[in-house]
């Protein structure tokens, strides 16, 4: 039978040190870490940028098919990825958890084995945060912080007409892989049938271990990129392009042939009988960057093979449109992911 140790038996500060005992310093920025009354942080007159994220069991995850340790780790992404859409470089995270008796001390150590393997793969501190008990469920708050280089940041609200549109990596595999996992859940929890993943590595890992763009910062830091507008895609493609539009002011036309999926990805939607076009637009979790350049980049960012241009910026008066494969015109709808409903 697995041990099990009973958070109580430790006392916070006994959790505290058990969690955050190996520990190692990697950012110059990181003055003082854990272990004080708070963390002191350095930024040598880089502009400092910071993030924060709410993550609840039962709105943001779900425990039946989230593996701890992937959760630990996709908490940090998630942070992170909001950093990178400001074309800044993490350095710090502060993390606090609450957690109700069901958890024990070897359920939070698988926790913090994710965090520590992004901290790890992001050259990332975990400089502080706090424990506390729950009433039911876990909750997690992750704090970002990152720098950036005087007056480089990237905000949601500086597209201009004409400028580019473009993404990083793939869409709509997160939505699908969160489709075919509440689809299994269903199904054991009507019949006790075993999950039949069908071999769906590529979307289930898109959901449970997704990745944040750090290659596509440091490639416009090498290519003398500075993006006019940034967003990451969280809440599904038309809800973050419209972010931009709303903040800047201005419309925009996209492409559906121009949407960059997964094959694999692609083949199960149909397979699922969905539409690809809709995951992306809809869909969210994706972590991918979306951001606008002015045209003159685009021989800058076309030998990239991570990025794809799927349109432009248009006046604000022309409003904001899909052009389908068929060639019709469609106005974009925010039918992305909102956990407040």
């Amino acid at each position: 039978m697995e041990q099990r140790t009973e958070i109580a038996s430790m006392g916070e500060f006994g959790l505290i040190e058990h969690l955050t005992k190996n520990i190692e310093v990697k950012n110059a920025s990181t003055l003082v870490g854990v272990g004080d009354d708070g963390a002191v942080i350095d930024h040598f007159g880089r502009q400092t940028v910071l993030s924060t994220d709410l993550l609840i069991e039962g709105i943001h995850f779900d425990l039946s098919y989230t593996p701890l340790k992937h959760l630990g780790y996709k908490s940090v992404v998630v942070n992170l990825s909001d950093l990178y859409a400001m074309n800044a470089t993490p350095t710090q995270i502060l993390l606090s958890i609450g957690f109700s008796n069901r958890f024990s001390v070897e359920s939070l150590d698988e926790f913090y084995a994710g965090v520590y393997a992004a901290c790890e793969t992001y050259n990332v501190d975990l400089i502080g945060g706090d424990t506390s008990s729950s009433q039911k469920g876990l909750i997690i708050s992750v704090t970002a912080i990152g720098e950036v280089a005087p007056n480089s940041f990237v905000k949601r609200g500086g597209a201009q007409v004409n400028d580019l549109i473009c993404v990083s990596g793939e869409l709509g595999g997160a939505f699908l892989g969160l489709t075919l996992l509440e689809r299994e859940k269903k199904i054991f929890e009507e019949t006790g049938a075993q999950p039949d993943l069908e071999g769906q590595k590529t979307i289930v890992g898109r959901l449970l271990k997704p990745e944040a763009r750090k290659d596509i910062i440091e490639y416009f830091t090498e290519s003398n990129i500075v993006p006019t507008s940034m967003i990451d895609v969280s809440d599904g493609l038309s809800s973050d392009i419209l972010h931009i539009c709303k903040q800047s002011d201005k419309g925009c036309v996209l492409y559906e042939d121009k949407i960059p999926f997964n094959e694999e990805a692609k083949e199960f939607a149909y397979k699922l009988k969905l539409d690809p076009t809709a995951c992306a637009l809809s869909g969210g979790e994706d972590y991918e960057l979306l951001f606008t350049i002015a045209q003159e980049d685009y021989e800058k960012i076309k030998s990239n093979p991570s990025v794809s241009v799927i349109g432009y910026i248009a006046d604000a008066s022309e409003g904001k449109h899909i052009i389908t494969r068929g060639g019709n015109k469609h106005a974009l709808v925010a039918q992305g992911w909102n956990h407040i409903k």
